[in-house]
Protein backbone atom coordinates (compact mmCIF):
# COMPACT_ATOMS: atom_id res chain seq x y z
CA UNK A 1 0.00 0.00 0.00
CA UNK A 2 1.17 3.57 -0.02
CA UNK A 3 1.52 5.71 2.08
CA UNK A 4 -1.61 8.09 1.26
CA UNK A 5 -4.29 8.43 3.80
CA UNK A 6 -8.21 8.59 2.51
CA UNK A 7 -10.13 10.06 4.48
CA UNK A 8 -14.01 9.88 5.23
CA UNK A 9 -16.50 11.63 6.85
CA UNK A 10 -19.29 9.55 7.63
CA UNK A 11 -19.86 5.78 8.53
CA UNK A 12 -23.05 4.05 8.69
CA UNK A 13 -23.16 0.95 10.78
CA UNK A 14 -25.49 -1.99 10.01
CA UNK A 15 -26.73 -4.38 13.40
CA UNK A 16 -29.15 -7.11 12.69
CA UNK A 17 -31.29 -7.83 15.65
CA UNK A 18 -33.13 -11.08 16.46
CA UNK A 19 -34.92 -11.18 19.94
CA UNK A 20 -31.98 -9.25 21.68
CA UNK A 21 -34.05 -7.08 24.00
CA UNK A 22 -31.96 -8.11 26.44
CA UNK A 23 -28.57 -7.03 25.33
CA UNK A 24 -29.04 -3.97 23.04
CA UNK A 25 -28.89 -1.15 25.65
CA UNK A 26 -25.74 -2.71 26.44
CA UNK A 27 -24.43 -3.12 22.58
CA UNK A 28 -25.64 -0.10 22.31
CA UNK A 29 -23.50 1.89 25.39
CA UNK A 30 -20.34 -0.43 23.95
CA UNK A 31 -20.82 1.00 20.79
CA UNK A 32 -21.45 5.19 21.82
CA UNK A 33 -18.43 4.97 23.92
CA UNK A 34 -16.17 3.92 21.24
CA UNK A 35 -18.32 5.96 18.09
CA UNK A 36 -18.25 8.99 20.49
CA UNK A 37 -14.09 9.14 20.46
CA UNK A 38 -13.90 8.90 16.65
CA UNK A 39 -14.09 12.04 14.20
CA UNK A 40 -16.49 11.14 12.20
CA UNK A 41 -20.24 11.18 11.73
CA UNK A 42 -22.25 7.86 12.55
CA UNK A 43 -25.74 6.55 11.27
CA UNK A 44 -26.73 3.03 13.03
CA UNK A 45 -29.08 1.18 11.13
CA UNK A 46 -30.60 -1.18 13.33
CA UNK A 47 -32.86 -4.21 11.51
CA UNK A 48 -35.50 -5.84 13.21
CA UNK A 49 -35.84 -9.77 11.69
CA UNK A 50 -38.99 -10.28 12.60
CA UNK A 51 -37.99 -10.18 16.14
CA UNK A 52 -40.67 -11.90 18.55
CA UNK A 53 -39.97 -10.47 21.84
CA UNK A 54 -39.46 -6.78 23.40
CA UNK A 55 -36.57 -5.77 20.63
CA UNK A 56 -39.24 -3.61 18.81
CA UNK A 57 -39.83 -1.47 21.90
CA UNK A 58 -36.43 -1.62 23.10
CA UNK A 59 -35.21 -0.08 19.78
CA UNK A 60 -37.61 2.64 20.22
CA UNK A 61 -36.44 3.72 23.50
CA UNK A 62 -32.55 3.81 21.40
CA UNK A 63 -33.82 6.20 19.24
CA UNK A 64 -35.59 8.81 21.42
CA UNK A 65 -31.89 8.81 23.36
CA UNK A 66 -30.00 8.97 20.02
CA UNK A 67 -30.69 10.34 16.96
CA UNK A 68 -28.02 8.53 15.07
CA UNK A 69 -30.58 5.26 15.38
CA UNK A 70 -32.55 4.25 12.51
CA UNK A 71 -35.08 1.22 12.06
CA UNK A 72 -36.16 -1.27 10.08
CA UNK A 73 -38.50 -3.30 11.24
CA UNK A 74 -39.25 -6.69 8.97
CA UNK A 75 -42.41 -8.31 8.26
CA UNK A 76 -41.05 -11.86 9.28
CA UNK A 77 -38.01 -13.02 10.31
CA UNK A 78 -35.96 -13.13 6.86
CA UNK A 79 -32.72 -13.99 8.17
CA UNK A 80 -29.01 -12.88 9.06
CA UNK A 81 -28.56 -12.03 5.26
CA UNK A 82 -31.25 -10.65 4.42
CA UNK A 83 -31.09 -8.35 7.33
CA UNK A 84 -27.46 -7.37 6.32
CA UNK A 85 -28.69 -6.77 2.81
CA UNK A 86 -31.97 -4.41 4.01
CA UNK A 87 -28.45 -2.00 5.78
CA UNK A 88 -26.60 -1.68 2.94
CA UNK A 89 -29.32 -1.21 0.71
CA UNK A 90 -30.38 2.26 2.74
CA UNK A 91 -26.42 2.84 3.92
CA UNK A 92 -25.37 6.31 2.50
CA UNK A 93 -22.11 6.68 4.37
CA UNK A 94 -18.33 6.82 2.86
CA UNK A 95 -17.79 3.42 4.53
CA UNK A 96 -20.18 1.02 6.06
CA UNK A 97 -19.96 -1.18 8.90
CA UNK A 98 -21.56 -4.35 9.28
CA UNK A 99 -21.40 -6.25 13.20
CA UNK A 100 -23.68 -8.33 15.16
CA UNK A 101 -25.32 -6.71 18.95
CA UNK A 102 -23.87 -9.66 20.69
CA UNK A 103 -20.93 -8.29 21.72
CA UNK A 104 -18.95 -10.78 19.92
CA UNK A 105 -18.15 -8.57 17.45
CA UNK A 106 -16.30 -5.90 19.43
CA UNK A 107 -16.82 -2.44 18.93
CA UNK A 108 -13.45 -1.32 20.09
CA UNK A 109 -12.02 -2.52 16.53
CA UNK A 110 -13.94 -0.19 14.96
CA UNK A 111 -11.10 2.85 15.13
CA UNK A 112 -8.54 0.20 13.68
CA UNK A 113 -10.96 -0.91 11.10
CA UNK A 114 -11.59 3.06 10.04
CA UNK A 115 -7.36 3.36 9.95
CA UNK A 116 -6.81 0.65 7.65
CA UNK A 117 -9.63 1.80 5.20
CA UNK A 118 -7.79 4.99 5.49
CA UNK A 119 -4.80 3.35 4.19
CA UNK A 120 -6.67 2.63 0.62
CA UNK A 121 -8.07 -0.51 1.41
CA UNK A 122 -11.58 -1.10 0.20
CA UNK A 123 -12.40 -4.30 2.55
CA UNK A 124 -11.35 -4.74 6.17
CA UNK A 125 -12.14 -8.25 7.47
CA UNK A 126 -12.02 -9.54 10.51
CA UNK A 127 -10.97 -12.39 11.06
CA UNK A 128 -12.11 -14.44 14.29
CA UNK A 129 -9.14 -16.50 16.68
CA UNK A 130 -10.85 -19.43 17.84
CA UNK A 131 -11.33 -19.32 21.83
CA UNK A 132 -9.94 -22.48 23.70
CA UNK A 133 -13.37 -22.87 24.90
CA UNK A 134 -14.78 -23.69 22.18
CA UNK A 135 -15.58 -27.03 21.93
CA UNK A 136 -14.33 -30.03 19.64
CA UNK A 137 -17.31 -30.50 17.41
CA UNK A 138 -17.62 -26.74 17.05
CA UNK A 139 -14.07 -26.53 16.19
CA UNK A 140 -14.60 -29.66 13.70
CA UNK A 141 -17.58 -28.41 12.08
CA UNK A 142 -15.69 -25.10 11.47
CA UNK A 143 -12.89 -26.22 9.82
CA UNK A 144 -14.60 -28.98 7.98
CA UNK A 145 -17.30 -26.42 6.53
CA UNK A 146 -13.66 -24.14 5.05
CA UNK A 147 -11.94 -26.34 3.87
CA UNK A 148 -15.10 -28.10 1.76
CA UNK A 149 -15.99 -24.61 0.30
CA UNK A 150 -12.07 -23.77 -0.52
CA UNK A 151 -11.77 -26.88 -2.10
CA UNK A 152 -14.68 -26.91 -4.15
CA UNK A 153 -15.27 -23.43 -4.80
CA UNK A 154 -13.40 -21.21 -7.09
CA UNK A 155 -13.83 -18.14 -4.50
CA UNK A 156 -11.55 -18.23 -0.99
CA UNK A 157 -13.52 -17.84 2.14
CA UNK A 158 -11.30 -16.60 5.02
CA UNK A 159 -11.36 -19.30 7.67
CA UNK A 160 -13.08 -17.69 11.11
CA UNK A 161 -14.29 -14.28 9.07
CA UNK A 162 -17.30 -13.57 10.45
CA UNK A 163 -19.78 -10.68 8.88
CA UNK A 164 -18.10 -8.14 10.95
CA UNK A 165 -16.33 -6.23 8.15
CA UNK A 166 -15.79 -2.60 7.08
CA UNK A 167 -16.37 -1.51 3.29
CA UNK A 168 -16.32 1.77 1.45
CA UNK A 169 -18.88 3.23 -0.87
CA UNK A 170 -17.50 1.69 -4.00
CA UNK A 171 -17.92 -2.32 -2.74
CA UNK A 172 -21.36 -1.36 -1.11
CA UNK A 173 -22.44 0.10 -4.33
CA UNK A 174 -21.13 -3.37 -6.24
CA UNK A 175 -22.85 -5.35 -3.59
CA UNK A 176 -26.04 -4.05 -4.05
CA UNK A 177 -25.91 -4.52 -7.36
CA UNK A 178 -25.63 -8.87 -6.56
CA UNK A 179 -29.35 -9.68 -5.70
CA UNK A 180 -29.22 -12.90 -5.61
CA UNK A 181 -31.82 -14.28 -3.40
CA UNK A 182 -30.11 -17.13 -1.76
CA UNK A 183 -27.41 -15.16 0.13
CA UNK A 184 -23.81 -16.11 0.88
CA UNK A 185 -22.57 -12.53 2.11
CA UNK A 186 -18.51 -13.43 3.28
CA UNK A 187 -18.82 -15.23 -0.64
CA UNK A 188 -20.01 -12.49 -2.29
CA UNK A 189 -17.38 -9.97 -0.81
CA UNK A 190 -14.73 -12.04 -1.26
CA UNK A 191 -15.66 -13.07 -5.15
CA UNK A 192 -15.93 -8.86 -6.01
CA UNK A 193 -11.79 -9.20 -5.09
CA UNK A 194 -11.48 -5.65 -3.91
CA UNK A 195 -8.14 -4.70 -2.17
CA UNK A 196 -8.79 -6.55 1.40
CA UNK A 197 -6.48 -6.37 4.48
CA UNK A 198 -7.34 -8.79 7.62
CA UNK A 199 -7.70 -7.91 10.90
CA UNK A 200 -7.59 -10.52 13.38
CA UNK A 201 -9.50 -10.31 17.15
CA UNK A 202 -9.97 -12.34 20.26
CA UNK A 203 -14.00 -12.95 20.34
CA UNK A 204 -15.66 -12.16 23.60
CA UNK A 205 -18.17 -14.15 24.99
CA UNK A 206 -21.70 -13.02 24.51
CA UNK A 207 -23.35 -10.29 26.59
CA UNK A 208 -26.32 -12.11 27.41
CA UNK A 209 -28.63 -15.08 26.28
CA UNK A 210 -27.91 -17.29 23.35
CA UNK A 211 -26.98 -17.51 19.99
CA UNK A 212 -30.44 -17.13 18.01
CA UNK A 213 -28.50 -18.98 14.87
CA UNK A 214 -30.08 -22.54 15.17
CA UNK A 215 -28.56 -26.05 13.68
CA UNK A 216 -30.47 -25.48 10.76
CA UNK A 217 -29.64 -22.29 10.20
CA UNK A 218 -26.56 -23.01 9.71
CA UNK A 219 -26.69 -25.74 7.63
CA UNK A 220 -29.08 -23.65 5.82
CA UNK A 221 -26.04 -21.29 5.24
CA UNK A 222 -23.75 -23.71 4.03
CA UNK A 223 -25.95 -25.04 1.83
CA UNK A 224 -26.06 -21.25 -0.24
CA UNK A 225 -22.22 -21.04 0.20
CA UNK A 226 -21.71 -24.42 -1.70
CA UNK A 227 -24.51 -24.10 -4.14
CA UNK A 228 -24.31 -20.82 -4.93
CA UNK A 229 -20.39 -20.87 -5.85
CA UNK A 230 -19.68 -23.76 -6.46
CA UNK A 231 -20.45 -26.84 -9.93
CA UNK A 232 -18.16 -29.49 -7.81
CA UNK A 233 -21.45 -30.97 -6.66
CA UNK A 234 -22.21 -31.64 -10.33
CA UNK A 235 -18.97 -32.76 -11.52
CA UNK A 236 -18.92 -35.51 -8.63
CA UNK A 237 -21.99 -37.03 -10.14
CA UNK A 238 -20.76 -37.06 -13.16
CA UNK A 239 -18.10 -38.64 -12.38
CA UNK A 240 -19.34 -41.36 -10.34
CA UNK A 241 -21.63 -42.10 -13.33
CA UNK A 242 -18.36 -42.35 -15.43
CA UNK A 243 -16.74 -44.78 -13.03
CA UNK A 244 -20.16 -47.00 -12.85
CA UNK A 245 -19.95 -46.50 -16.97
CA UNK A 246 -16.62 -47.81 -17.02
CA UNK A 247 -17.11 -50.75 -14.60
CA UNK A 248 -20.43 -52.03 -16.56
CA UNK A 249 -17.93 -51.63 -19.47
CA UNK A 250 -15.13 -53.98 -17.71
CA UNK A 251 -17.64 -56.22 -16.71
CA UNK A 252 -19.55 -56.89 -20.23
CA UNK A 253 -15.68 -57.39 -21.42
CA UNK A 254 -14.90 -60.03 -19.01
CA UNK A 255 -18.38 -61.75 -19.72
CA UNK A 256 -16.97 -61.52 -23.27
CA UNK A 257 -14.02 -63.24 -22.90
CA UNK A 258 -15.50 -65.93 -20.70
CA UNK A 259 -17.81 -67.29 -23.82
CA UNK A 260 -14.55 -66.58 -26.27
CA UNK A 261 -13.03 -69.09 -24.18
CA UNK A 262 -15.78 -71.21 -23.94
CA UNK A 263 -15.62 -71.03 -19.75
CA UNK A 264 -19.59 -69.89 -20.05
CA UNK A 265 -20.20 -72.35 -17.16
CA UNK A 266 -18.37 -69.79 -14.65
CA UNK A 267 -21.17 -67.65 -15.01
CA UNK A 268 -23.03 -68.52 -12.30
CA UNK A 269 -25.77 -65.83 -11.66
CA UNK A 270 -25.48 -64.63 -8.01
CA UNK A 271 -28.60 -62.64 -6.11
CA UNK A 272 -26.41 -61.10 -3.42
CA UNK A 273 -23.63 -59.41 -6.04
CA UNK A 274 -26.68 -58.20 -8.47
CA UNK A 275 -28.97 -56.54 -5.59
CA UNK A 276 -25.32 -55.04 -4.17
CA UNK A 277 -24.43 -53.59 -7.44
CA UNK A 278 -28.01 -52.50 -8.37
CA UNK A 279 -27.94 -50.93 -4.65
CA UNK A 280 -25.13 -48.98 -5.43
CA UNK A 281 -25.98 -47.64 -8.83
CA UNK A 282 -29.63 -46.47 -7.56
CA UNK A 283 -28.00 -44.67 -4.59
CA UNK A 284 -25.62 -42.98 -6.98
CA UNK A 285 -28.48 -41.61 -9.52
CA UNK A 286 -30.55 -40.62 -6.58
CA UNK A 287 -27.90 -38.29 -5.28
CA UNK A 288 -26.88 -37.20 -8.56
CA UNK A 289 -30.86 -36.33 -9.34
CA UNK A 290 -30.94 -34.83 -5.66
CA UNK A 291 -28.30 -32.44 -6.57
CA UNK A 292 -29.58 -31.71 -10.02
CA UNK A 293 -32.34 -31.19 -8.17
CA UNK A 294 -31.17 -28.79 -5.93
CA UNK A 295 -29.73 -26.81 -8.15
CA UNK A 296 -32.92 -26.64 -10.29
CA UNK A 297 -34.52 -25.09 -6.38
CA UNK A 298 -32.43 -22.33 -6.69
CA UNK A 299 -33.17 -21.52 -10.18
CA UNK A 300 -36.36 -21.71 -9.48
CA UNK A 301 -36.20 -19.27 -6.59
CA UNK A 302 -34.06 -16.86 -8.43
CA UNK A 303 -35.82 -16.14 -11.73
CA UNK A 304 -39.58 -15.54 -8.92
CA UNK A 305 -37.66 -12.67 -8.47
CA UNK A 306 -39.05 -12.56 -5.16
CA UNK A 307 -37.54 -9.89 -2.85
CA UNK A 308 -35.03 -10.46 -0.66
CA UNK A 309 -37.07 -9.33 2.14
CA UNK A 310 -39.81 -7.57 3.43
CA UNK A 311 -39.92 -4.30 5.62
CA UNK A 312 -43.23 -3.28 7.57
CA UNK A 313 -41.73 -0.61 9.35
CA UNK A 314 -38.90 2.10 8.77
CA UNK A 315 -37.94 4.89 10.58
CA UNK A 316 -35.91 8.40 9.14
CA UNK A 317 -32.88 9.43 10.62
CA UNK A 318 -33.57 12.31 13.12
CA UNK A 319 -31.37 15.45 11.92
CA UNK A 320 -28.66 16.28 14.23
CA UNK A 321 -28.35 19.74 16.04
CA UNK A 322 -25.70 20.62 13.71
CA UNK A 323 -27.53 19.66 10.24
CA UNK A 324 -30.67 21.77 12.17
CA UNK A 325 -28.75 24.69 12.32
CA UNK A 326 -27.22 24.15 8.69
CA UNK A 327 -30.63 23.46 7.23
CA UNK A 328 -32.32 26.54 9.06
CA UNK A 329 -29.36 29.46 10.15
CA UNK A 330 -31.79 31.47 11.23
CA UNK A 331 -33.07 28.90 13.67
Amino acid sequence: MTDLHFTFSTVDIIIPVYNEEEMLPLFHGMLCETVDALPHSFTFYYINDGSTDGTAAALERLRAGDTRVVIVEFSRNFGHQAALTAGLDRAEGDLVITMDCDGQHPPALIAEMISLARLGYDIVITQRQEPESLSFLKRLSSALFYRLINWIGDTHILPGGADFRLMNRTVVLALRSMREYNRFLRGMVAWMGFRTVILPYQQPPRLAGTSKYSTRKMFRLAANAVFSFSLVPLYISMSLGGIFLILALAQALWVFSLWLRGASDQLVPGWSSMMFILLIVGGILMISVGLVGVYTGYIFQEIKHRPVYLVRRETEKKPTADEKTIADPNG
